[in-house]
């Protein structure tokens, strides 16, 4: 139990620490992957503009 607490413990810590730095461009890249766009520049479009996720499979 002791190893899972520290294991939980160092993830947090990892967690936090994270959150109080501004990802890099490839992690934001990803992120908006999983959210169905090809980039952040497409995923930054669709929210402020009028696109959405299916213009980046229009051919």
């Amino acid at each position: 139990m002791d190893k899972k607490n520290f294991a939980l413990k160092k993830l947090l810590e990892a967690v936090e620490t994270e959150l109080l730095h501004k990802p890099n461009q490839k992690t934001l890249d990803r992120l908006s992957m999983l959210a169905g766009f090809q980039s952040w520049e497409n995923f930054q479009e669709a929210l402020h503009g009028d696109a959405d996720a299916k213009t980046n499979f229009d051919e």
